[in-house]
Protein backbone atom coordinates (compact mmCIF):
# COMPACT_ATOMS: atom_id res chain seq x y z
CA UNK A 1 0.00 0.00 0.00
CA UNK A 2 1.33 3.56 -1.10
CA UNK A 3 1.09 6.16 1.18
CA UNK A 4 0.51 10.02 0.57
CA UNK A 5 1.43 13.03 2.95
CA UNK A 6 -0.18 16.31 2.05
CA UNK A 7 -0.50 19.26 4.48
CA UNK A 8 -3.96 19.84 3.71
CA UNK A 9 -6.22 17.18 2.16
CA UNK A 10 -9.51 18.42 0.14
CA UNK A 11 -12.27 16.47 -2.34
CA UNK A 12 -9.92 17.30 -5.21
CA UNK A 13 -7.13 15.38 -4.37
CA UNK A 14 -8.97 12.55 -2.96
CA UNK A 15 -10.61 12.46 -6.11
CA UNK A 16 -7.73 12.06 -8.45
CA UNK A 17 -5.80 9.74 -5.71
CA UNK A 18 -8.35 7.54 -5.84
CA UNK A 19 -8.42 7.60 -9.75
CA UNK A 20 -4.52 6.47 -9.76
CA UNK A 21 -5.28 3.71 -6.85
CA UNK A 22 -8.07 2.12 -9.31
CA UNK A 23 -5.66 2.45 -12.01
CA UNK A 24 -2.61 1.23 -10.25
CA UNK A 25 -3.38 -0.38 -7.09
CA UNK A 26 -5.11 -3.74 -5.75
CA UNK A 27 -5.57 -1.81 -2.19
CA UNK A 28 -6.57 1.67 -1.76
CA UNK A 29 -3.63 4.45 -1.51
CA UNK A 30 -4.23 6.36 1.73
CA UNK A 31 -3.49 9.57 2.71
CA UNK A 32 -2.91 11.67 5.41
CA UNK A 33 -2.45 14.68 6.80
CA UNK A 34 -0.19 13.64 9.87
CA UNK A 35 3.72 14.22 9.78
CA UNK A 36 4.06 11.38 12.50
CA UNK A 37 2.09 8.65 11.08
CA UNK A 38 3.41 9.30 7.67
CA UNK A 39 6.88 9.25 9.66
CA UNK A 40 5.95 5.87 11.25
CA UNK A 41 4.90 3.68 8.20
CA UNK A 42 6.86 1.66 7.40
CA UNK A 43 5.73 0.87 3.68
CA UNK A 44 6.26 3.31 0.35
CA UNK A 45 5.32 6.81 1.48
CA UNK A 46 4.92 9.77 -1.06
CA UNK A 47 5.15 13.30 -0.24
CA UNK A 48 2.77 15.78 -1.80
CA UNK A 49 4.28 19.08 -0.42
CA UNK A 50 7.11 21.21 -0.19
CA UNK A 51 8.29 19.98 2.83
CA UNK A 52 11.25 17.20 2.97
CA UNK A 53 10.05 14.94 5.20
CA UNK A 54 12.26 12.03 5.11
CA UNK A 55 14.80 9.92 3.38
CA UNK A 56 13.00 7.44 1.97
CA UNK A 57 10.09 8.81 0.29
CA UNK A 58 8.87 9.86 -2.99
CA UNK A 59 8.20 13.35 -3.62
CA UNK A 60 6.10 15.48 -5.82
CA UNK A 61 6.42 19.03 -5.60
CA UNK A 62 2.25 20.28 -5.93
CA UNK A 63 0.88 23.37 -7.74
CA UNK A 64 -2.30 24.88 -6.14
CA UNK A 65 -4.81 23.76 -8.62
CA UNK A 66 -5.47 20.75 -6.18
CA UNK A 67 -6.39 22.74 -3.30
CA UNK A 68 -7.99 25.59 -4.86
CA UNK A 69 -12.06 26.16 -5.05
CA UNK A 70 -12.99 28.10 -7.22
CA UNK A 71 -12.71 26.97 -11.35
CA UNK A 72 -10.01 29.72 -12.65
CA UNK A 73 -7.82 29.99 -15.51
CA UNK A 74 -4.61 28.31 -14.86
CA UNK A 75 -1.33 29.20 -16.18
CA UNK A 76 -0.07 26.84 -18.52
CA UNK A 77 2.83 25.83 -20.54
CA UNK A 78 3.94 22.48 -22.07
CA UNK A 79 7.18 20.66 -22.20
CA UNK A 80 8.37 17.56 -23.65
CA UNK A 81 9.20 14.70 -21.43
CA UNK A 82 10.70 11.41 -22.91
CA UNK A 83 7.67 10.21 -23.47
CA UNK A 84 5.61 12.77 -24.46
CA UNK A 85 3.59 16.39 -23.12
CA UNK A 86 3.48 17.80 -19.79
CA UNK A 87 2.77 20.62 -18.03
CA UNK A 88 2.81 22.16 -14.24
CA UNK A 89 6.52 21.49 -14.32
CA UNK A 90 7.65 21.36 -10.66
CA UNK A 91 10.44 19.33 -10.00
CA UNK A 92 10.89 16.63 -7.06
CA UNK A 93 11.22 12.89 -8.35
CA UNK A 94 8.71 13.71 -10.71
CA UNK A 95 9.27 16.12 -13.29
CA UNK A 96 6.12 17.79 -13.08
CA UNK A 97 2.62 17.72 -10.64
CA UNK A 98 1.09 14.46 -12.26
CA UNK A 99 -2.21 14.51 -10.24
CA UNK A 100 -2.71 18.09 -11.09
CA UNK A 101 -1.84 18.00 -14.70
CA UNK A 102 -4.54 14.69 -14.63
CA UNK A 103 -7.20 16.15 -12.71
CA UNK A 104 -7.15 18.86 -15.02
CA UNK A 105 -7.51 17.24 -18.04
CA UNK A 106 -10.01 14.02 -16.73
CA UNK A 107 -12.32 16.88 -15.23
CA UNK A 108 -12.40 18.86 -18.07
CA UNK A 109 -11.49 21.68 -15.64
CA UNK A 110 -11.27 24.04 -19.53
CA UNK A 111 -14.62 23.45 -20.25
CA UNK A 112 -15.49 25.03 -17.33
CA UNK A 113 -14.00 28.84 -18.76
CA UNK A 114 -15.29 30.94 -21.09
CA UNK A 115 -14.29 28.86 -24.31
CA UNK A 116 -15.78 29.14 -28.18
CA UNK A 117 -18.49 27.03 -29.41
CA UNK A 118 -18.97 24.93 -32.60
CA UNK A 119 -21.49 25.38 -34.78
CA UNK A 120 -23.75 22.78 -32.61
CA UNK A 121 -23.05 25.16 -29.42
CA UNK A 122 -20.96 22.53 -28.39
CA UNK A 123 -17.49 22.89 -26.63
CA UNK A 124 -15.12 23.73 -29.83
CA UNK A 125 -12.04 20.87 -29.99
CA UNK A 126 -10.01 23.14 -31.16
CA UNK A 127 -10.17 25.47 -27.53
CA UNK A 128 -8.57 22.37 -25.81
CA UNK A 129 -5.20 22.09 -24.52
CA UNK A 130 -4.66 18.75 -25.93
CA UNK A 131 -5.63 20.16 -30.14
CA UNK A 132 -3.26 22.95 -29.13
CA UNK A 133 -0.35 20.75 -28.03
CA UNK A 134 -0.93 18.36 -30.55
CA UNK A 135 -1.70 15.51 -28.20
CA UNK A 136 -5.29 14.84 -28.99
CA UNK A 137 -4.36 11.72 -30.24
CA UNK A 138 -2.84 10.48 -26.95
CA UNK A 139 -4.14 8.97 -24.06
CA UNK A 140 -1.77 10.91 -22.50
CA UNK A 141 -2.48 10.18 -18.93
CA UNK A 142 -2.28 6.65 -19.17
CA UNK A 143 1.23 7.51 -20.38
CA UNK A 144 2.21 9.90 -17.65
CA UNK A 145 0.89 6.45 -15.58
CA UNK A 146 3.07 4.06 -16.63
CA UNK A 147 5.90 6.50 -16.20
CA UNK A 148 5.13 7.32 -12.72
CA UNK A 149 4.73 3.35 -11.80
CA UNK A 150 8.06 2.31 -13.36
CA UNK A 151 9.45 5.63 -11.10
CA UNK A 152 7.82 4.84 -8.21
CA UNK A 153 9.05 1.24 -8.71
CA UNK A 154 12.60 2.20 -9.32
CA UNK A 155 12.08 3.82 -6.08
CA UNK A 156 10.53 0.95 -3.98
CA UNK A 157 11.43 -2.09 -5.81
CA UNK A 158 9.08 -4.29 -3.45
CA UNK A 159 5.85 -1.85 -4.46
CA UNK A 160 3.39 -4.30 -5.92
CA UNK A 161 0.75 -2.88 -9.04
CA UNK A 162 -2.53 -4.38 -10.00
CA UNK A 163 -2.13 -6.08 -13.40
CA UNK A 164 -4.35 -4.60 -16.07
CA UNK A 165 -5.09 -5.22 -19.63
CA UNK A 166 -6.30 -3.71 -23.11
CA UNK A 167 -10.59 -3.59 -23.68
CA UNK A 168 -12.16 -3.11 -26.73
CA UNK A 169 -15.90 -2.17 -26.31
CA UNK A 170 -17.82 -1.73 -29.24
CA UNK A 171 -20.62 0.32 -29.61
CA UNK A 172 -23.41 1.85 -31.83
CA UNK A 173 -25.66 4.80 -31.94
CA UNK A 174 -29.09 3.84 -34.09
CA UNK A 175 -29.82 7.58 -35.08
CA UNK A 176 -32.24 6.19 -37.93
CA UNK A 177 -32.82 2.47 -37.66
CA UNK A 178 -34.07 2.31 -41.59
CA UNK A 179 -33.71 4.21 -44.33
CA UNK A 180 -37.49 3.47 -45.86
CA UNK A 181 -38.92 1.32 -43.37
CA UNK A 182 -41.19 2.24 -40.59
CA UNK A 183 -41.21 5.87 -41.63
CA UNK A 184 -44.79 6.28 -42.92
CA UNK A 185 -46.29 6.62 -45.81
CA UNK A 186 -45.95 10.71 -45.82
CA UNK A 187 -42.41 10.76 -44.92
CA UNK A 188 -41.62 8.34 -47.65
CA UNK A 189 -43.93 10.13 -50.30
CA UNK A 190 -41.86 13.35 -49.50
CA UNK A 191 -38.55 11.78 -49.78
CA UNK A 192 -39.95 10.35 -52.80
CA UNK A 193 -40.73 13.57 -54.28
CA UNK A 194 -37.79 14.87 -52.98
CA UNK A 195 -35.59 12.62 -55.73
CA UNK A 196 -37.72 13.14 -57.94
CA UNK A 197 -37.13 16.68 -57.97
CA UNK A 198 -33.34 16.17 -57.65
CA UNK A 199 -33.91 13.82 -60.96
CA UNK A 200 -32.17 11.00 -58.74
CA UNK A 201 -34.18 8.03 -60.06
CA UNK A 202 -32.30 5.01 -58.13
CA UNK A 203 -32.98 6.39 -54.99
CA UNK A 204 -37.04 6.22 -55.66
CA UNK A 205 -36.19 2.88 -57.28
CA UNK A 206 -34.49 1.38 -54.18
CA UNK A 207 -37.26 2.71 -51.92
CA UNK A 208 -39.81 1.23 -53.99
CA UNK A 209 -38.38 -1.91 -53.69
CA UNK A 210 -37.85 -1.77 -49.78
CA UNK A 211 -41.27 -0.95 -49.44
CA UNK A 212 -42.39 -3.77 -51.47
CA UNK A 213 -40.21 -5.90 -49.66
CA UNK A 214 -38.26 -7.03 -52.31
CA UNK A 215 -35.08 -5.55 -51.26
CA UNK A 216 -33.59 -5.10 -47.87
CA UNK A 217 -33.47 -1.66 -46.40
CA UNK A 218 -29.94 -0.16 -47.06
CA UNK A 219 -29.65 0.84 -43.03
CA UNK A 220 -30.51 -2.90 -42.35
CA UNK A 221 -27.26 -4.52 -41.16
CA UNK A 222 -28.57 -6.36 -38.00
CA UNK A 223 -28.09 -9.79 -38.24
CA UNK A 224 -25.00 -9.38 -39.87
CA UNK A 225 -23.98 -7.65 -36.98
CA UNK A 226 -25.29 -10.36 -34.99
CA UNK A 227 -23.28 -13.14 -36.88
CA UNK A 228 -20.05 -10.60 -36.39
CA UNK A 229 -20.33 -10.33 -32.66
CA UNK A 230 -21.75 -14.28 -32.39
CA UNK A 231 -18.04 -14.59 -34.44
CA UNK A 232 -16.03 -12.27 -32.42
CA UNK A 233 -17.51 -13.19 -28.86
CA UNK A 234 -17.98 -10.06 -27.56
CA UNK A 235 -21.25 -8.15 -26.60
CA UNK A 236 -21.35 -4.38 -27.89
CA UNK A 237 -23.55 -1.54 -26.65
CA UNK A 238 -26.86 -0.05 -28.82
CA UNK A 239 -27.69 3.30 -27.99
CA UNK A 240 -31.10 3.87 -29.00
CA UNK A 241 -32.56 7.54 -30.25
CA UNK A 242 -36.41 7.70 -29.13
CA UNK A 243 -37.54 10.80 -29.93
CA UNK A 244 -41.41 11.43 -29.40
CA UNK A 245 -41.14 13.75 -32.10
CA UNK A 246 -38.65 14.34 -34.96
CA UNK A 247 -36.99 17.31 -35.08
CA UNK A 248 -34.11 19.07 -37.34
CA UNK A 249 -31.78 17.06 -35.69
CA UNK A 250 -34.04 14.02 -34.46
CA UNK A 251 -34.73 11.63 -37.40
CA UNK A 252 -35.31 8.25 -36.63
CA UNK A 253 -38.54 6.26 -37.56
CA UNK A 254 -41.67 6.05 -35.24
CA UNK A 255 -41.39 4.66 -32.36
CA UNK A 256 -44.85 3.70 -32.59
CA UNK A 257 -43.78 1.54 -35.23
CA UNK A 258 -44.42 -2.37 -34.53
CA UNK A 259 -40.71 -3.56 -35.85
CA UNK A 260 -38.72 -0.72 -34.15
CA UNK A 261 -40.17 -1.95 -31.41
CA UNK A 262 -39.68 -5.57 -31.91
CA UNK A 263 -35.68 -4.32 -32.86
CA UNK A 264 -35.35 -2.48 -29.55
CA UNK A 265 -36.82 -5.48 -27.74
CA UNK A 266 -34.86 -8.03 -29.23
CA UNK A 267 -31.53 -5.96 -28.35
CA UNK A 268 -32.53 -5.47 -24.96
CA UNK A 269 -32.95 -9.22 -24.15
CA UNK A 270 -29.48 -9.62 -25.96
CA UNK A 271 -27.01 -7.15 -25.08
CA UNK A 272 -26.59 -4.00 -23.70
CA UNK A 273 -28.66 -0.95 -24.34
CA UNK A 274 -28.70 2.54 -23.47
CA UNK A 275 -30.57 5.61 -24.00
CA UNK A 276 -29.32 8.08 -27.17
CA UNK A 277 -30.73 11.11 -25.89
CA UNK A 278 -32.35 13.52 -28.09
CA UNK A 279 -31.46 16.72 -29.01
CA UNK A 280 -34.46 18.47 -27.53
CA UNK A 281 -34.07 16.47 -24.47
CA UNK A 282 -30.97 18.83 -24.21
CA UNK A 283 -33.42 21.56 -23.70
CA UNK A 284 -36.46 19.98 -21.93
CA UNK A 285 -35.34 17.48 -18.84
CA UNK A 286 -38.49 16.01 -19.01
CA UNK A 287 -37.98 14.45 -22.11
CA UNK A 288 -35.20 12.37 -21.44
CA UNK A 289 -37.47 10.89 -18.41
CA UNK A 290 -39.83 10.11 -21.27
CA UNK A 291 -37.29 8.30 -23.82
CA UNK A 292 -35.39 6.12 -20.98
CA UNK A 293 -38.72 5.22 -19.82
CA UNK A 294 -39.71 4.36 -23.51
CA UNK A 295 -36.88 2.02 -23.80
CA UNK A 296 -37.64 0.68 -20.51
CA UNK A 297 -40.85 -0.02 -21.07
CA UNK A 298 -40.73 -1.59 -24.90
CA UNK A 299 -36.90 -3.25 -24.05
CA UNK A 300 -38.34 -4.64 -20.79
CA UNK A 301 -34.86 -3.78 -19.34
CA UNK A 302 -33.61 -0.81 -16.46
CA UNK A 303 -31.30 1.34 -18.60
CA UNK A 304 -28.48 2.65 -16.64
CA UNK A 305 -26.27 3.95 -20.15
CA UNK A 306 -26.15 6.48 -22.52
CA UNK A 307 -24.82 8.40 -24.89
CA UNK A 308 -25.90 12.02 -26.10
CA UNK A 309 -27.28 12.37 -29.99
CA UNK A 310 -24.59 14.52 -31.74
CA UNK A 311 -22.57 14.03 -28.40
CA UNK A 312 -24.22 17.09 -27.25
CA UNK A 313 -22.09 17.20 -23.91
CA UNK A 314 -22.24 20.56 -21.49
CA UNK A 315 -20.51 20.53 -18.50
CA UNK A 316 -22.00 20.52 -15.84
CA UNK A 317 -25.38 20.80 -17.12
CA UNK A 318 -25.60 17.71 -18.80
CA UNK A 319 -24.29 15.04 -16.48
CA UNK A 320 -26.33 16.60 -13.84
CA UNK A 321 -29.71 15.72 -15.91
CA UNK A 322 -28.04 12.30 -16.60
CA UNK A 323 -27.36 11.86 -12.87
CA UNK A 324 -31.07 12.86 -11.69
CA UNK A 325 -32.30 10.79 -14.67
CA UNK A 326 -30.62 7.75 -12.63
CA UNK A 327 -28.02 7.06 -15.43
CA UNK A 328 -25.05 5.09 -13.86
CA UNK A 329 -22.72 4.82 -17.39
CA UNK A 330 -22.17 7.81 -20.01
CA UNK A 331 -20.20 7.61 -23.05
CA UNK A 332 -19.97 10.91 -24.35
CA UNK A 333 -16.47 12.21 -23.80
CA UNK A 334 -15.16 12.61 -26.85
CA UNK A 335 -15.79 14.93 -29.77
CA UNK A 336 -18.56 15.21 -32.51
CA UNK A 337 -16.19 16.92 -35.02
CA UNK A 338 -12.72 14.88 -34.72
CA UNK A 339 -11.48 12.23 -33.10
CA UNK A 340 -9.04 11.52 -30.30
CA UNK A 341 -9.19 11.58 -26.85
CA UNK A 342 -11.23 14.74 -25.27
CA UNK A 343 -10.19 13.86 -21.52
CA UNK A 344 -6.59 12.40 -22.44
CA UNK A 345 -7.37 9.59 -20.76
CA UNK A 346 -8.43 5.81 -22.41
CA UNK A 347 -10.43 4.32 -18.91
CA UNK A 348 -12.71 4.77 -17.81
CA UNK A 349 -13.75 7.40 -14.48
CA UNK A 350 -15.82 8.72 -12.21
CA UNK A 351 -17.14 12.67 -13.07
CA UNK A 352 -16.13 15.19 -11.13
CA UNK A 353 -18.74 18.13 -10.87
CA UNK A 354 -15.80 20.80 -10.34
CA UNK A 355 -19.03 23.47 -9.90
CA UNK A 356 -19.83 21.75 -7.03
CA UNK A 357 -16.20 20.52 -6.08
CA UNK A 358 -17.31 16.79 -5.69
CA UNK A 359 -16.86 13.44 -6.94
CA UNK A 360 -20.12 11.44 -8.26
CA UNK A 361 -21.48 8.31 -8.84
CA UNK A 362 -21.66 8.71 -12.72
CA UNK A 363 -18.66 6.72 -14.76
CA UNK A 364 -17.74 8.09 -17.84
CA UNK A 365 -16.14 5.80 -20.55
CA UNK A 366 -14.62 8.07 -22.85
CA UNK A 367 -14.32 7.22 -26.95
CA UNK A 368 -11.46 7.99 -29.33
CA UNK A 369 -13.13 7.13 -32.77
CA UNK A 370 -16.40 7.42 -33.96
CA UNK A 371 -17.15 6.80 -37.81
CA UNK A 372 -19.20 9.19 -38.53
CA UNK A 373 -16.13 12.04 -37.72
CA UNK A 374 -14.11 9.90 -40.45
CA UNK A 375 -16.91 9.74 -42.87
CA UNK A 376 -18.75 13.13 -42.37
CA UNK A 377 -16.13 15.88 -40.88
CA UNK A 378 -12.61 14.13 -42.06
CA UNK A 379 -13.91 12.84 -45.61
CA UNK A 380 -11.73 10.14 -45.26
CA UNK A 381 -11.95 6.55 -47.15
CA UNK A 382 -12.45 3.54 -45.76
CA UNK A 383 -8.67 3.17 -45.93
CA UNK A 384 -7.89 6.09 -44.45
CA UNK A 385 -10.34 5.77 -41.38
CA UNK A 386 -8.90 2.32 -41.16
CA UNK A 387 -5.46 3.73 -40.94
CA UNK A 388 -6.46 6.20 -38.32
CA UNK A 389 -8.41 3.68 -36.03
CA UNK A 390 -5.50 1.57 -36.40
CA UNK A 391 -2.94 4.35 -34.93
CA UNK A 392 -5.73 4.51 -31.66
CA UNK A 393 -5.79 0.91 -31.41
CA UNK A 394 -2.20 0.67 -30.97
CA UNK A 395 -2.04 3.91 -28.72
CA UNK A 396 -4.57 2.39 -26.38
CA UNK A 397 -3.01 -1.57 -26.42
CA UNK A 398 0.60 -0.12 -25.56
CA UNK A 399 -1.31 1.15 -22.05
CA UNK A 400 -3.51 -1.37 -21.59
CA UNK A 401 -6.01 0.96 -21.66
CA UNK A 402 -9.65 0.71 -23.16
CA UNK A 403 -10.43 1.38 -26.91
CA UNK A 404 -14.37 2.81 -27.13
CA UNK A 405 -15.21 3.39 -30.82
CA UNK A 406 -18.71 4.54 -32.39
CA UNK A 407 -20.36 2.83 -34.84
CA UNK A 408 -23.48 3.68 -36.92
CA UNK A 409 -25.64 1.30 -39.20
CA UNK A 410 -26.39 3.73 -41.36
CA UNK A 411 -22.56 3.80 -42.43
CA UNK A 412 -22.48 -0.09 -42.05
CA UNK A 413 -25.36 -1.28 -44.31
CA UNK A 414 -25.68 -1.52 -47.98
CA UNK A 415 -25.72 2.31 -48.91
CA UNK A 416 -23.48 2.97 -51.67
CA UNK A 417 -22.48 6.25 -50.41
CA UNK A 418 -20.74 4.11 -47.51
CA UNK A 419 -19.29 1.79 -49.85
CA UNK A 420 -16.33 -0.20 -48.21
CA UNK A 421 -17.15 1.01 -44.26
CA UNK A 422 -18.57 -2.54 -43.97
CA UNK A 423 -16.01 -4.32 -45.23
CA UNK A 424 -13.60 -1.87 -42.69
CA UNK A 425 -15.17 -2.78 -39.76
CA UNK A 426 -15.64 -6.59 -40.74
CA UNK A 427 -11.59 -6.60 -41.00
CA UNK A 428 -11.20 -4.49 -37.44
CA UNK A 429 -13.51 -6.89 -35.81
CA UNK A 430 -12.08 -10.22 -36.82
CA UNK A 431 -8.53 -8.89 -36.34
CA UNK A 432 -8.68 -7.82 -33.01
CA UNK A 433 -9.95 -11.27 -32.44
CA UNK A 434 -6.40 -12.73 -33.96
CA UNK A 435 -4.26 -10.13 -33.02
CA UNK A 436 -1.57 -12.34 -31.36
CA UNK A 437 -0.92 -13.82 -34.55
CA UNK A 438 0.25 -10.81 -35.79
CA UNK A 439 1.92 -8.87 -32.98
CA UNK A 440 4.99 -8.22 -33.23
CA UNK A 441 6.53 -8.22 -29.79
CA UNK A 442 6.72 -4.71 -28.76
CA UNK A 443 3.25 -3.79 -27.76
CA UNK A 444 1.77 -2.24 -31.86
CA UNK A 445 -0.46 -4.86 -33.88
CA UNK A 446 1.62 -4.90 -37.08
CA UNK A 447 -0.60 -2.11 -39.55
CA UNK A 448 1.31 -3.45 -42.56
CA UNK A 449 -0.14 -7.02 -42.66
CA UNK A 450 -3.57 -5.87 -41.13
CA UNK A 451 -4.15 -2.86 -44.02
CA UNK A 452 -3.43 -5.55 -47.01
CA UNK A 453 -6.42 -7.53 -45.77
CA UNK A 454 -8.54 -3.97 -46.23
CA UNK A 455 -7.06 -3.18 -49.44
CA UNK A 456 -5.87 -6.17 -51.33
Amino acid sequence: MLLVYTASNGPRLQYIVNFFSDELFDRPIRITTSEREYLKFDGPKLNYSRKELCADEFIIYPVNLLFEKDVTRQDISCFETGYGKAFFETGGDFQFDIFAASFYLITRYEEYLPHEKDEYGRYAHTSSLAYREAFLNQPLVNTWLQEFRAALVFRFPGIRFKGRHFENIITYDIDIAYSYLCKGWLRNIGGTLRSILKNEWNPVFERLAVLAGFRKDPFDCYEWLDALHLYCRIKPYYFFLVPKNNSQYDKNVSTSSKRFKELVEYYCATYNVGIHPSWQSGDDSSLLREEIEWLEVVGDKTVQASRQHYIRLTLPETYRKLLAAGIKKDFSMGYGSINGFRASVSSPFKWYDLAKDQATSLTVYPFCFMDANSFYEAKQSPSEAFDELMAYYNAVKKVNGMLVTIWHNSLLGSDKNTAGWSRMFEIFMKEMVYWDAYYDGSSVLRQDVLFTRVLP
